[in-house]
């Protein structure tokens, strides 16, 4: 993270307290130590970045102070006290005054789910009291444009615990947009998502990391065996995945469910837009990553409405269109629209050669014929695939030149975070 501009510079304070590290017994060390300290926090919050929160001591200490041989580790940190672990034994070699990096990131987003969001958080934070990830964890909330009092309730969640981040988007740009900002966001060397409506049991989240934990897996999606929706849902949903898994050749049950762990790794190369949050395992599948499923608790919805209807079914079916495409052709179009143009092109001049042959050997008239009229087109129409195909080739590897994160499908209001 860079410096202020008006943190001191490292020589400014550390140049002096090596020789007291080098020389001095450790009631003057400390008191060294809490001046420097201060000097950084009257600096750090005269540049903006607010007052830092009493360390709880459930992480790493958030100043360290590493030597040769041994460490300064400050325990308890507030206005007015602090309380540190000295051995004044070697000369001061770096100094940290940035957050360790979560282990853990938990991803929700949300549309109007205020109800639902104080039971969320408080499962989701005894959930993550019990688990023992290196560096501790992080919950973002993603508010995907919420016209209720969600952000009332995020803010509040924000204030009490230095876990919880917050991104707020302008307007509703849908669940994909509201994870691909999670993602970006997300620290952790693992990421965990799931639905703010609390049909998403918390309590699951070390089933769904487990896999990965012992490397079994790079993704691990979530199955409702015994899913708690109406059969307007599981109905359609049961036959969505049928095809899915045919056409695809991942073999997941449930597909559509939100409830999801990844490695850090599979995130940094799959980008979201659209909806093709439901196709995440499959594009991470075709990426070569190891996809499992593991059985999850679910529960009937509490509070709000669900805010997908049928109309998700036909747009989920034109994007497998898009993730087939995307998986299998992306970067080699020309096999795709050159095959079809070679198709259209053949029957076309197939149909014309005939047409030939019969008005001069057969001196039969053509011009009123409809079959002429369709082999001119399949000729004209096969043609242009081909075409279309050598343009496909030329973007796609302009694109892979000149490639770069973009977050156009997206704007951001505000973000909450108790590191800057």
């Amino acid at each position: 993270m860079p410096r202020p501009a008006s943190v001191p510079a490292r020589s400014d304070v550390l140049t002096p307290l090596q020789d007291t590290v080098a020389s001095s017994p450790t009631e003057l060390v400390t008191n060294r130590l809490a001046s420097l300290v201060r000097r950084l926090e009257r600096a750090a919050s005269d540049a903006g970045r607010g007052k830092r929160r009493p360390y709880d001591g459930t992480s790493d200490a958030p100043y360290g102070i590493v030597t040769d041989d041994t460490c300064i580790r400050i325990s308890t940190l507030t206005e007015s006290a602090l309380t540190a672990t000295i051995e004044p034994k070697t000369i001061l070699r770096d100094l940290s005054v940035a957050p360790t990096a979560p282990g853990l990131s938990v991803v929700v987003p949300l549309l109007n789910e205020s109800e639902s969001l104080g039971p969320l958080y408080r499962e989701i934070s005894a959930t993550l009291a019990a688990l023992d990830i290196p560096g501790g964890a992080e919950i973002i909330f993603v508010d995907d444009g919420s016209i209720d009092t969600s952000p009332t309730v995020l803010h509040e969640l924000f204030e009490a615990d230095p876990r919880v981040q917050v991104i707020q988007f302008r307007r509703n740009f849908g669940k994909s947009a509201a994870l691909a900002a999670g993602f970006a966001a997300a620290r952790g060397e693992y990421v965990v998502t799931l639905d703010a409506d609390l049909q998403d049991v918390p309590s699951a989240i070390p089933d769904l990391l487990a896999p990965l934990l012992r490397d079994e897996a790079d993704l691990v999606s979530g199955w409702k065996t015994d899913r708690q929706d109406p059969l307007s849902k599981t109905l359609p949903s049961a036959f969505f995945n049928r095809v899915v898994r045919a056409f695809t050749g991942v073999h997941l049950h449930d597909f559509n469910c939100g409830f999801k762990a990844y490695r850090r790794e599979v995130l940094d190369e799959i980008q979201l837009y659209g909806e093709l949050h439901r196709y995440i395992p499959v594009l991470a599948h075709f990426r070569g990553f190891r996809v499992a499923e593991v059985p999850v608790p679910h529960r009937p919805r509490r509070f709000g409405r669900s805010k997908f209807g049928m109309s998700r079914f036909f747009r989920g079916f034109f994007d497998l269109l898009t993730v087939l495409f995307l998986t299998q052709y992306t970067r080699r179009p020309l096999h795709l629209f050159g095959l079809i143009g070679v198709v259209c092109f053949g029957i076309g001049s197939l149909i014309n050669a005939y047409l030939a042959f019969a008005k001069l050997a057969l001196g039969e008239a053509i011009g009123n014929r409809p079959l002429l009229t369709l082999g001119v087109l399949l000729v004209i129409v096969g043609s242009q695939f081909f075409v279309f195909g050598l343009l496909g080739e030329m973007i796609a590897h302009h694109a892979r030149s000149n490639s770069a994160g973009s977050s156009g499908d997206y704007s951001v209001r505000r973000v909450l975070r108790h590191d800057d």
